[in-house]
């Protein structure tokens, strides 16, 4: 009898056991599954930015070859240059092509070659932000009315974009004006050679497009209404 009961319980306890161990392998599985899903949909997402980030760089590539096509006497002369650097497509045009020395006004001998630039934009890279920026050499200011290189060349830069935008009909939501003043130079500043090197505006297409920025609603503390904060 005492054995009877003995192979019952031990019976009832395997399968006990046997239950739990069950329901202990389908959580671990469903886990398991999620876990792969998850890291299938990574996969996908990473894919897709690998696929995006290629034809942004085949369509920056068609943009060099366009604007070299464009500006091959601006080219040719020196003080134009173009380069594919990490942050996008790099046109670097001196300041003595585009402005009189300590003046931020677009002299009209520059206006053709900006034009130029901005019909490849407008057909090339339509979506691409633009970043405008401006740099000098470090000679102090002292005669042209400017606060400090800063300044000067922030307002040659902001020059530029507005041309760019209001005579090349560029789409002012891509662009973005910068001034680095003297603290970005390309070459020595001790030689006449290399400062006229760092007298520059570089005009550079971003691989990134202005249509990629998401708008959220942020609440503004204390206030009901909400404020736009753009996420790049």
């Amino acid at each position: 009898m005492e054995r009877k009961w003995f192979v019952l319980g031990l019976a009832l306890m395997l399968t006990v056991t046997g239950c739990a161990r069950n329901k202990e392998l389908e959580k671990i599985s469903r886990e398991q599954t999620m876990t792969i899903t998850s890291l299938n949909n990574e996969i996908a997402k990473l894919n897709d930015r690998l696929a995006a980030l290629s034809k942004a760089k085949d369509d920056l590539a068609k943009t060099k070859k366009d604007l070299e096509r464009k500006l091959k006497a601006e080219l040719a002369s020196g003080d134009v240059s173009l380069s594919m650097q990490e942050r996008g497509l790099v046109l670097t045009v001196l300041d003595r092509v585009l402005f009189d020395s300590g003046k931020a006004a677009v002299k009209d001998s520059a206006m053709q070659t900006l034009d130029k630039v901005a019909q490849i934009l407008n057909e090339d890279t339509k979506d691409n932000l633009i970043y405008v920026d401006g740099h000098t050499d470090n000679e102090p200011i002292h005669y042209s009315g400017w606060k400090s290189n800063w300044e000067l060349s922030t307002g040659r830069a902001t020059e530029v974009l507005h041309y760019l935008a209001d005579t090349g009909s560029v789409n002012s939501q891509r662009l973005v004006a910068s001034g680095y003043g003297e603290f970005h130079p390309i070459a020595d500043n001790e030689t006449l050679e290399g400062k006229q090197m760092n007298r520059r505006v570089e005009i550079v297409i971003s691989p990134k497009k202005f249509t990629d920025r998401k708008v959220v609603k942020t609440a503004a503390k204390g206030k009901p209404s909400a404020q736009e904060e753009i996420i790049k």
